[in-house]
């Protein structure tokens, strides 16, 4: 009877599960967006050039980029000003053509609620305006960057609302451009809005329909990053958009997987999220995301804190961070971590998590980590040498944290 006394509490805990960035105020049923980008219909009845051109729903990214890489350049520009919609949101397209067709797109749009999207010089890498309206944006040079984050957000997120200015470091566009910023040259950032956000507070933040949809369209998206020869991404979670990675973990081909403010992520613990990536956590004390129950029952809530030790991930100290959006303010220790992340050269021992934790082989090694006795920098750190984290702050032997470095 206990036990189905508890059951029933997690039940009514789980419903009030906040995801967002709103505040605590009801929250509408959304319908997810999914398929094909809008003017597919057209695309698909184009016989040009001979063969017919991939259907935007079933080929694969790779064999998305392997057609483009077949055209001649006035066959590309031709499908582009035939076919921006599709082209512009056609992941596994060269991300030049996909800049030139959103353009394209966006001054033929007349929603006021765009209109700044189509200022001169923005990057926008994908651009649909059906529902809410899905965007996505890239600060730095995507083409040249040696290291490639993509962001990911939370609730009360769309293309109308993408350039607000309010909490500026907290919404996409502010986190992503402040993350860039401070990387540096060699590092490209994007502002991923590419799926249906809950709206407020309501059943979608407390359940993972949404966050289900939008994993399958982020899996797709990072795989036509990397179809197009980008580096593989590390991908930075915010809030709701936790919950997307989480379902999405054992399909990302990414470096490292970063949670911050999250309500929880599906999984309860790292081996559950089924990835190779390193599985980062942020929380500050004055977050309100901690008020929510970390449960998991009838297809409510979300489950274990990322930031519980028991869950394994890597802890990012936030201690400087204020609030739900303040992760990426400038001069935190969130946001040093974050850039050492995006730079490549987040700690690679087992601090807080296993002491042999995974890390994808394509990740350089930082070139002042510690080497052994050999003169090996093995990825296993032995137990006798200081583990080297971000910023010049050193960790002890057997996972101690020295002056708030990563955990």
């Amino acid at each position: 009877m206990r036990r189905y006394a508890r059951a029933l509490v997690a039940f009514a805990l789980a419903a009030g599960t906040v995801a967002g960035t709103a505040g605590w105020v009801s929250g509408d049923a959304q319908q997810a967006l999914t398929g094909p980008p809008p003017g597919s219909a057209q695309w698909r009845a184009d016989r040009t050039p001979g063969g017919g051109l991939p259907d935007p729903e079933r080929a694969t990214p790779g064999e998305v980029a392997r057609f483009f890489a077949g055209l001649s350049a006035s066959e590309q520009r031709r499908l582009v000003a035939r076919h921006p919609s599709v082209v512009g949101n056609l992941d596994g397209a060269p991300l030049e053509l996909r800049y030139r067709a959103n353009a394209l797109a966006l001054a033929a749009e007349d929603d006021p609620r765009y209109r700044s999207l189509a200022a001169p010089g923005r990057r926008i890498l994908a651009f649909d305006p059906r529902g809410r309206g899905q965007v996505a944006e890239v600060f730095g040079d995507l083409r040249t960057a040696h290291r490639v984050s993509v962001v990911v957000p939370g609730s009360d997120n769309d293309a109308g609302t993408f350039d607000r200015k309010v909490a500026d470091h907290g919404a996409p566009v502010g986190m992503a451009r402040t993350l860039q910023a401070e990387a540096g040259p060699g590092t490209a950032v994007v502002a991923w809005v590419g799926y249906t956000t809950p709206v407020g507070v309501g059943i979608d933040a407390a359940t993972g329909r949404l966050a289900q949809a939008g994993a399958d369209r982020l899996t797709r998206f990072t795989e036509g990053l990397t179809a197009d020869g980008l580096p593989e991404p590390a991908v930075f979670c915010h809030s709701y958009g936790s919950v997307v990675c989480g379902l999405a973990a054992h399909r990302l081909a990414v470096t490292d997987l970063v949670v911050l403010g999250s309500p929880g992520m599906r999984a309860d613990d790292v081996a559950g999220l089924r990835t190779n990536a390193r599985v980062w956590a942020a929380k500050d004390p004055t977050d309100w995301i901690d008020n929510v129950p970390n449960v998991r029952f009838a297809g409510l809530g979300h489950g274990t804190d990322p930031t519980d030790p028991a869950f394994g991930a890597r802890r990012v100290p936030a201690d400087e961070a204020r609030g739900h959006a303040g992760y990426f303010a400038p001069g935190t220790d969130s946001l040093r971590t974050f850039v050492a992340i995006a730079r490549g050269t987040g700690a690679r021992g087992g601090a807080g998590a296993e002491a042999d934790a995974r890390v994808p082989a394509d990740v350089p090694a930082p070139t002042d980590v510690p080497a052994s006795a050999d003169g090996q920098t093995p990825e296993r750190v032995r137990a006798s040498e200081d583990v080297w984290a971000p910023e010049g702050v050193r960790v002890s032997a057997g996972g101690r944290v020295r002056e708030g470095a990563v955990r």
